[in-house]
């Protein structure tokens, strides 16, 4: 775990708000120079907090569906094991890998363009390491909203739980292959320069700059954020799986969880839950609390609810690779 001051957790929260915004504009909002600024932001890169810049880009409007596989293992080996999360990874449509603990022993979500690609990916899966699955899962993304890391701030007054990025549920947008090409460049490196992607894709800066707008005006591009190792501050993910006795009284539900600074996502899926909740906590105690607090809440719409809890993450895709 690594200690960093309020100053730092500003910085950071401003990176994950726009990563893209200039570090004099960080600094106007934090009450720091330009230069202290940067050091800082150097600084939280070498120690690791601090892992990318990406771009978040709406896969849905690309055309792409997302299946995500929850895994319960039997018969495992340490080098079995291994050889399983190596093949998940390897995969060029896999947009997240994570090791869980709780409900299910592996997550990931895939990328496909249709019904068929994921059939043939998973009848190649089930034909290598069909003995090793006691339990296999589905659900099908159909929204998600991400929220910024409020709990960064010492006075989450200062955050603003309205800005968040709405991905899924839009229709499919048209672009062509320089906006392919821009996206592929801009996805892992949200802070790359108009000019380096000009001189990149032989084009303008005026031309780069019209086309990331354009992007951004059709939520093709939902946002710039900074990829922040939580673990080195201490942070724990939890995702809650809640079922529900009234699912129409849903919306409501959502509505104050979105209040509490520690959640970060809203999952809207078909199949595994009616409602899926996603926190940044520092324990397994703070998550359970923030659960307790809700069905305290919402005792007659809520049934239970089953959490998983990501030890350790594998891959983390920022756009898909084809």
């Amino acid at each position: 775990m690594v200690k960093i001051d309020s100053k730092d957790r500003e910085i950071l929260y401003q990176l994950d708000l726009d990563s893209r915004q200039s570090f004099s504009k960080i600094g106007t909002m934090v009450g720091l120079s330009k230069t202290v600024v940067a050091y800082r932001v150097n600084k939280l890169i070498e120690n690791g907090i601090i892992k990318a810049f990406y771009t978040v880009i709406d896969a849905f409007k690309l055309g792409y569906i997302s299946f995500r596989i929850y895994l319960v293992y039997q018969y495992m080996t340490k080098e079995k094991e291994k050889e399983i999360i190596s093949y998940f990874t390897s995969q060029k449509l896999n947009w997240w890998t994570i090791t869980a603990e709780g409900r299910f022993d592996l997550a990931l979500i895939m990328w496909v363009k249709n019904i068929n690609d994921f059939y043939s990916f998973w009848d190649e899966t089930l034909k290598r390491f069909r003995d090793y699955f006691m339990e296999q899962q589905f659900s099908v993304y159909i929204q998600q909203y991400s929220y910024r890391y409020s709990y960064l701030l010492d006075d989450v007054k200062k955050s603003d739980r309205t800005k968040f990025e709405i991905t899924g549920g839009g229709t499919q947008a048209k672009i062509d292959e320089l906006d392919f090409r821009l996206l592929r460049l801009i996805a892992p490196s949200a802070r790359i320069s108009a000019k380096e992607i000009a001189k990149r894709l032989n084009t303008t800066v005026s031309v780069v700059n019209y086309r990331i707008k354009k992007l951004m005006k059709e939520d093709i591009i939902q946002g710039f954020r900074a990829d922040i190792d939580l673990t080195k501050l201490g942070y724990q993910f939890f995702k809650a799986d809640i079922d529900l006795r009234d699912f129409k009284q849903r919306g409501k539900i959502m509505n104050y969880a979105k209040t509490n600074p520690h959640l970060v996502r809203i999952d809207k899926s078909v199949g595994i839950s009616d409602l899926e909740l996603e926190y940044h906590v520092l324990s397994l105690e703070q998550f359970h609390e923030i659960m307790k607090d809700l069905i305290n809440k919402f005792p007659d719409i809520i049934k239970k609810y089953k959490y998983v809890y990501a030890s350790k993450l594998h891959k983390m895709n920022y756009m898909p690779e084809e």
